[in-house]
């Protein structure tokens, strides 16, 4: 196996060289030799940030599902029995994180098949309500809540969940005997899903939850844009139990309210962020998780551009971090990116205009995509100088060089879009595998989008 990670005296060399210039050469092939080194370094680094990531849905899994807990801490403080707690939504991308180890040979094709097969013989034991798994499930495949009334169905959950098990079937579907049961399996799974049923008899909108005991109390219908996206492009492409179109348009769109864009930082927002307030963009992982898989590129509807929408969220907040208008240190074009994640004040989320002064390196490195350049400047600037911010499994999840802290802990649903955003702008690995399943490409025909992947109309 080629080395991966790659050593951080190295980097450091590498990145400081500055391509300064001998008597013999021209200023054109030295400005050639530091892009070409680089260029080396940029590669290198991509590779080891995958391999670390890619590291805490393989090594870090929890030992029983195989499948990812949804926190690790390095410093081994937990609150209550969280240390083993499974992740539904943070193990769909730690599924498309595998495949990432077997796309850069950190792992063989075979030891991925052997835990995607743990896996879904997990999953299909594990405790499900209407077909959706829980947003938290124990080793022994029970639910636990998340919170007192959210102790079943997580429909946003399993379809981040859903999402990682279709891109894992697209990649072995046409393999082996044995890998051609393991796609069937994860067809089964995704039938079971009663995505209909989450319309609340009927209704014309998605709730994000329901259980046996409380019912809708937990009552969070989901409308107006946030990280959910993925999950009403799911329900309309189901085989089995989908929605109709009127609950795309009614419930996420908000009768159109949706499109209903500003201008922040001289870029449109593209769609309405936020239905009830005027915040401007909301947290930088509404750009990652939807996207891991459904491909934003050329992906239009009645509402919006996705690949301008993502790609102007990305850099209004890099724009903002650059601005730095509450002045905090470290903040600039090497150190932006703002989402939900761990703060000094615990968790939270991080946005312009709820800027607490947190940087999350998910949220620059994940965007990576939408911006090349200004995620590999953050990416240096965290090996370079930065390495203490980084451990076993990558980046921490989130520091602050203004109040001069950090934990070295980490959050599943943040280290996941690391290796698979990553992998989707060097190969567009994901983007490859999940548009090219004729379900989900029925299903965004469906409800009005226009892509590269959707051009047969004959549904």
């Amino acid at each position: 196996m080629r080395l991966i990670v790659l050593p951080l005296a190295v980097v450091t060399l590498l990145l400081g060289c500055n391509g300064q210039k001998t008597k013999e050469k021209s200023k054109e092939s030295t400005s050639e030799s530091y892009s070409d080194s680089l260029a080396y370094t940029d590669e290198a680094l991509l590779d080891s940030v995958q391999y670390q990531t890619f590291n805490y849905f393989w090594d870090g899994a929890e030992p029983v599902s195989g499948l990812a807990r949804e926190r690790i801490h390095m410093d081994g403080v937990y609150p209550n029995h969280d240390k083993d707690i499974i992740t539904t939504g943070g193990s769909g991308f730690g599924l498309m994180a595998i495949l990432v180890g077997v796309e850069r040979e950190f792992i063989t094709r075979e030891q991925a098949l052997e835990r995607y097969e743990q896996i879904v013989g997990f999953l299909e034991k594990a405790d499900r309500f209407h077909g959706a798994w829980p947003h938290w499930l124990l080793p022994s495949g029970k639910v636990t809540p998340f919170s007192k009334k959210d102790n079943g169905g997580d429909l946003v959950e399993t379809a981040f969940l859903v999402q990682g098990l279709l891109t894992v079937q697209a990649y072995f579907k046409d393999g082996n005997e044995r890998e051609q049961k393991l796609a069937q399996k994860i067809q089964e799974l995704w039938e079971e899903v009663e995505w209909d049923w989450y319309t609340k008899n009927g209704e014309d909108v998605l709730y994000w939850h329901w259980s046996p005991e409380y019912q809708w109390e937990m009552n969070f219908p989901v409308g107006g844009y946030n990280e959910a996206l993925i999950m009403y492009i799911l329900a309309a492409a189901s085989p089995t139990h989908p929605i109709k179109k009127s609950v795309y348009e009614k419930g996420w769109g908000v009768d159109g309210q949706i499109a209903k864009d500003t201008t922040y930082y001289g870029l449109e927002t593209e769609l309405n962020h936020y239905e009830h307030s005027d915040a401007p963009v909301g947290p930088l992982f509404w750009a990652h998780y939807s996207y891991l898989g459904l491909n934003p590129k050329g992906l239009k509807d009645e509402f919006g551009d996705y690949w301008k929408l993502n790609r102007n969220h990305a850099l209004i907040h890099y724009k903002y971090c650059v601005d730095n208008p509450k002045g905090y240190k470290g903040y600039g074009k090497d150190c932006w990116g703002l989402t939900s994640s761990y703060s000094i004040n615990g968790y939270a989320g991080h946005r312009p205009e709820a800027d607490l002064g947190v940087i999350s390196p998910t949220a620059a490195l994940s965007s990576m995509p939408y911006t090349p350049e200004e995620s590999k400047q953050f990416l240096r600037f965290m090996y370079k100088e930065q390495d203490s911010l980084i451990g076993k499994y990558g980046p921490y999840d989130a520091f602050s060089l203004e109040d001069d802290w950090y934990l070295p802990r980490y959050l599943a649903i943040d280290q996941g879009p690391i290796p698979v955003m990553i992998e989707n702008y060097r190969s567009g690995l994901f983007w490859k595998l999940f548009m090219a399943n004729e379900e989900v490409q029925k299903g965004l025909r469906k409800l009005g989008f226009e892509s590269p992947e959707t051009t047969n109309t004959d549904d």
